[in-house]
């Protein structure tokens, strides 16, 4: 029967957690998820709250192996059973948030129908930011930084890295920068390169018209253009 997946995005990486079930169910189920998805876990960290799973250490191999093999990466896992605790630390893996982390206020902010996070940071060469709904970053976003958003992504400073707004398939997304000058800008699956900056930077916002991706000067005073999908 299948298992309930949720999935949400924190500062460490991708925190992945299931309903009601078993373990033989739940992990066929979650498996099921990722696949129906791959670009958008690609290249994530996965955080696995594990809840009372009793999981051997070749449970959790067999469970890294697979996330490998979808491009993610293992690095932690939660759990309420001793055994599944003593297995994850025989296999290297973290069991427990670093502090600094669990003190800071929770990324991700809900309203009312949408999922958000808001990120008070720059994000550097390096630096992955996987999310299903919205992604705000206050600061800069430099070359070799990437954002992979379900939602719209609204950057409050440079954005000079890669990004993919409406990564699940919503072409109604919508990039946003107060310099947008991405080395790689992605809408659901439409892809653009920004061309060489002339002159002073300016606030734009990138969206998808009729089937191409354009951009134009951003005033968050009025409304976003109407989008097309293509």
């Amino acid at each position: 029967m299948p298992v309930e997946v949720n999935v949400k995005g924190i500062h460490e990486g991708l925190l992945i957690s299931f309903g009601e079930g078993s373990w033989e169910e739940a992990f066929p189920s979650l498996l099921s998820h990722l696949d129906s998805k791959p670009d958008f876990f690609l290249g994530a960290n996965a955080i696995m709250q594990l809840g009372a799973f009793p999981l051997q250490a070749a449970d959790l191999a067999r469970l890294r192996s697979a996330l490998a093999d979808r491009g993610m990466g293992l690095r932690t896992v939660l759990s309420q059973s001793p055994v599944t605790v003593s297995a994850a630390k025989n296999l290297g893996l973290e069991v427990a948030l670093p502090v600094r982390e669990a003190r800071e206020t929770p990324l991700d902010t809900e309203l009312t129908g949408s999922d958000a996070i808001l990120l008070h940071q720059t994000l550097r060469s390096g630096n992955s930011v996987h999310f299903p709904g919205h992604v705000t970053i206050l600061g800069d976003v430099n070359p070799g930084a990437e954002i992979v958003a379900g939602g719209s992504v609204f950057v409050w400073g440079h954005l000079r890295g890669t990004v993919h707004a409406g990564a699940e398939g919503d072409d109604r997304s919508v990039v946003c920068a107060l310099d947008l000058s991405p080395m790689q800008l992605r809408i659901a699956g439409y892809v653009a390169t920004s061309p060489p900056r002339s002159g002073s930077s300016r606030p734009e916002i990138a969206s998808l018209r009729n089937g191409q991706l354009v951009a134009e000067t951003w005033n968050p005073k009025e409304k976003p253009p109407a989008l097309t999908g293509g």
